[in-house]
C-alpha cells in the first residue's frame, strides 16, 4: 500500500506507516499532478495547504484511492461531498493541536489586554512608552467561547483556572460533558469581556449584527476560520472603537508561500493584534497531529477502523437506525460468511456489519452480526442447519 503526505508530515507519524509496512511519497504535487496521479495512491493526507476538489477525488475514485486524511481538525479544503459520493472515506486530527490553538488563543487575549506587541515594537524602534499602554487584567472578567467543542473547551479551563475568569459559551450542540456555562449567543456577546471564536466552518460567526450587541469595552479573538468573522464589518466597529479591540490568528485570504506579501486593512488599526495562522504551529501540536492522523489511516487500511472519519458514522449506534444482534459461534472456514449472508438474504434482512473473531485456539470463531431487522426462530433453525455452524443465538 501506498500513501501521499503531499503537504509533509512530522517524521513521527511517518514513521508509523513504515512500522506498518506502508510505502510513503512526500513528494508534493501540484493540482494537475495530483490528479494525473493520485489513483496510484490508497490513501492521501494533506494539511491545509492542498486544495482537495472534486476533480482530484474522482480522479482518485478511479484508481486505488481509498481515504482522504487531513492533518488538522478542520477539513474545509476537502470537498466531503464528492468523497462520499465516490466512496472515499474522509478522516482528521482533532486532538493533536488542541492545546495549541487553546494556549494561543489566551495568547492573544493577553496580549491585545496588556498591549504587549505594542511595547515590544516600541521599544524595538528606540521609544519608551508606558502612560499610554496601560492595559486591563484578566482576572474576574467574563469570557465568552462561540463553539464549545475541544478547543473551546480547553481554552475555558485554562481561562477559568489560570485567571479566575467567568466562562460562559454558546454552542448549536452543546457537549454534555463541557464545564461551559451554556447560555444563547446573544448573552454569550452582551455579557463578555472577550468573545473568542472556536466554530470552524466558513459561515460568519460575528458579523455587524454581533459586533453590535458586544460591549465598547469588549475584544474579540478568532483562532478558528478567517471567513467565521466579517472583516468589513470588523474593521468599521474597530475604527468607531465600538468595541475596545481584536486579536486574529486567521483570515479570509492568507498567503500560500513562506515570506509572501500580506495586505489586510485591519493591519493599518491601533487596536488590533495581528498573528499568521500559528494556531497549530507548535513542535508539540505537529508531532501529535502526525501520530493520530497516521495511526487513523492506518487503522482503517490495515483493518477497516472508521475512527475520526467525518463522512461515516465512527459507531453503528450514531446513525440512529434499529439494529439487532445475532451471535454465531461456527468453524473458522471458508464459506460460512457465505452461507449466512445467502440465507439472510433470502429472507430481505439487510446485514449492517459483522464483527468476527477467533475464540481460543480451537479452530472455530465468534461472529456477531449486526441486523437491520429482528430474524425469527425458524431463521434461527435454519441456520443451525448450515454446515460448520455450532449455535446461534438472537
Amino acid at each position: 500500500m501506498k500513501v501521499l503526505l503531499n503537504d509533509g508530515l512530522a517524521k513521527e507519524g511517518i514513521h508509523l506507516f513504515y512500522e506498518a509496512g506502508i510505502e510513503v511519497d512526500t513528494n508534493k504535487r501540484d493540482l494537475n499532478q495530483l490528479i494525473s496521479e493520485i489513483g496510484q495512491f490508497d490513501a492521501l493526507i494533506v494539511r491545509s495547504a492542498t486544495k482537495v476538489n472534486k476533480k482530484v477525488i474522482e480522479a482518485g475514485s478511479k484508481g486505488k484511492l481509498k481515504v482522504i486524511g487531513r492533518a488538522g481538525v478542520g477539513y474545509d479544503n476537502i470537498d466531503v461531498f464528492s468523497a462520499s459520493k465516490n466512496g472515499i472515506v474522509v478522516k482528521y486530527a482533532p486532538f493533536g493541536n488542541t492545546n495549541a490553538v487553546a494556549e494561543l488563543t489566551l495568547g492573544l487575549i493577553l496580549s491585545i489586554s496588556r498591549n504587549i506587541p505594542q511595547a515590544h515594537q516600541s521599544l524595538k524602534s528606540g521609544t519608551w512608552k508606558k502612560a499610554k499602554l496601560r492595559g486591563t487584567e484578566l482576572s474576574y472578567k467574563t469570557l465568552g467561547i462561540l463553539g464549545c467543542g475541544k478547543i473551546g473547551n480547553r481554552v475555558g479551563e485554562l481561562a477559568r483556572r489560570g485567571f479566575d475568569m467567568e466562562v460562559i459559551g454558546y454552542d448549536i450542540c452543546p457537549c454534555l460533558e463541557s464545564n461551559i456555562k451554556m447560555v444563547s449567543k446573544e448573552e454569550v456577546l452582551s455579557n463578555s469581556d472577550y468573545v473568542s471564536i472556536h466554530t470552524g466552518g466558513n459561515e460568519v460567526i460575528v458579523g455587524e449584527k454581533e459586533l453590535k450587541l458586544m460591549k465598547p469595552t469588549a475584544y474579540l479573538i478568532n483562532t478558528s476560520r478567517g471567513n467565521n468573522v466579517d472583516t468589513k464589518a470588523l474593521y468599521t466597529a474597530l475604527k468607531e472603537k465600538r468595541i475596545a479591540g481584536a486579536a486574529l490568528d486567521v483570515f479570509p485570504e492568507e498567503p500560500k508561500a513562506e515570506g509572501a506579501d500580506f495586505r489586510n486593512r485591519l493591519s493599518l488599526l491601533n487596536n488590533v493584534i495581528l498573528s499568521s495562522h500559528l494556531g497549530a504551529s507548535t513542535i508539540e501540536a505537529q508531532k501529535e497531529t502526525s501520530i493520530e492522523v497516521a495511526k487513523v489511516i492506518i487503522g482503517y487500511l490495515l483493518g477497516g477502523d472508521f475512527s475520526n472519519s467525518v463522512n461515516v458514522g465512527e459507531s453503528i449506534e450514531l446513525e440512529e437506525q434499529a439494529v439487532y444482534p445475532l451471535f454465531i459461534h461456527h468453524r473458522d472456514v471458508p464459506g460460512v460468511f457465505a452461507n449466512i449472508d445467502k440465507l439472510l438474504a433470502d429472507n430481505d434482512i439487510n446485514i449492517r456489519a459483522n464483527y468476527s473473531r477467533q475464540i481460543g485456539k480451537t479452530g472455530f470463531a465468534i461472529s456477531v452480526y449486526v441486523l437491520h431487522k429482528q430474524v425469527s426462530e425458524k431463521i434461527i433453525k435454519e441456520l443451525n442447519k448450515i454446515e460448520n455452524i455450532c449455535t446461534v443465538k438472537a
